[in-house]
């Protein structure tokens, strides 16, 4: 499950670890009529959606939903596609909301009827129908630092790829700092995560350099547009040679670079063993592991998996 601590501006959402695979999943969303006659009737849909994209996830679940009073149950969930993401939807809202003198949540349920849903709240539930990382692309804003953390083996790398692979069919420009593989590695894994026919994550850009470090992604990421993408593996060598600055000094000087020109910065990052030894389901910002001092309140999100689950939380 992914959950959410600030429960009133997140809604609680749904996700499944890629470690639980089912052998008849899609490798991409796939496009269904989900029984047309029933969608028209339902008070989840409106406009001109009468059609469905379906998203196979990572395993199969079955549950029981409403459509039109009558249940039907399915074994994978439905996800609207929406014109944009959900960040640029709500600036869309506050813009009209201030043209047209209306309150702003006239402004975001009008935004929500030209997307197919019958009022804004039910937009935003339905993006708990996406993936992990297409759910969390969704959450992120212009200038967040985003933290991606677990242990060994469960999915914190894999997690980080997948969201640069789908900034790419967002079409957003996206790139990997990685201090961990080389090229050929990560392309290797950026690959292994797509499907037969499937080329989108040949436009991630990868840099290997041994000199990565805050000012190295800051000259080499100038003038990139607002929304860019760009995820570092991993947090804890950033500083690793005594030549480069701090930990701590370089996350700063990240997080006003990504402030200043919009862009979105994703660090994969390691979770101290202690965690293991304890009781807790999933990792938090305290389980981070970081030999010296760092300001975790630089991070504005915080994603967490452990064990086939994942936990999304704001930081800041």
């Amino acid at each position: 499950m992914l959950s959410f601590a600030n429960e009133q501006q997140n809604p609680p959402i749904a996700a499944l670890s890629p470690k639980r695979s089912s052998p008849l999943v899609a490798n991409r969303p796939t496009r269904y009529v989900l029984v047309t006659g029933l969608t028209q009737a339902s008070p989840l849909l409106s406009g001109k959606h009468r059609t469905c994209r379906v998203t196979l996830i990572h395993r199969t679940i079955c549950s029981s939903i409403a459509l039109g009073g009558v249940a039907v149950r399915l074994a994978m969930e439905v996800l609207m596609k929406l014109s944009a993401p959900i960040f640029q939807l709500k600036r869309r809202a506050k813009l009209m909301a201030r043209n047209n003198s209306v309150p702003l949540n006239e402004a975001l349920d009008q935004i929500a009827r030209d997307e197919g849903f019958a009022r804004w709240s039910l937009l935003s539930a339905s993006i708990s129908s996406g993936t992990l990382s297409e759910t969390i692309l969704s959450r992120l804003e212009h200038g967040d630092l985003l933290l991606l953390g677990g242990r060994p083996g469960h999915g914190k790398t894999k997690l980080g790829l997948q969201l640069l692979i789908d900034a790419v069919r967002d079409g957003r420009k996206a790139l990997l700092f990685t201090l961990e593989f080389t090229d050929q590695q990560a392309r290797k894994h950026l690959n292994s995560l797509e499907g037969d026919g499937c080329s989108d994550a040949d436009s991630i850009q990868i840099l290997t350099s041994d000199e990565i470090s805050a000012d190295y992604i800051t000259q080499h990421m100038s003038g990139s547009e607002p929304g860019t993408i760009a995820v570092i593996d991993y947090l804890q060598l950033l500083d690793q040679q005594r030549t480069k600055p701090t930990l701590s000094e370089q996350l700063q000087t990240l997080g006003d670079f990504a402030q200043r020109n919009g862009v979105i910065l994703g660090f994969i990052s390691q979770i101290d063993r202690s965690f293991e030894a304890g009781d807790k389901r999933l990792p938090d910002i305290r389980d981070i592991r970081l030999p010296n001092f760092v300001d975790v309140g630089l991070f504005n999100k915080a994603c967490f998996v452990h064990g086939g689950e994942a936990q999304l939380q704001d930081v800041a």
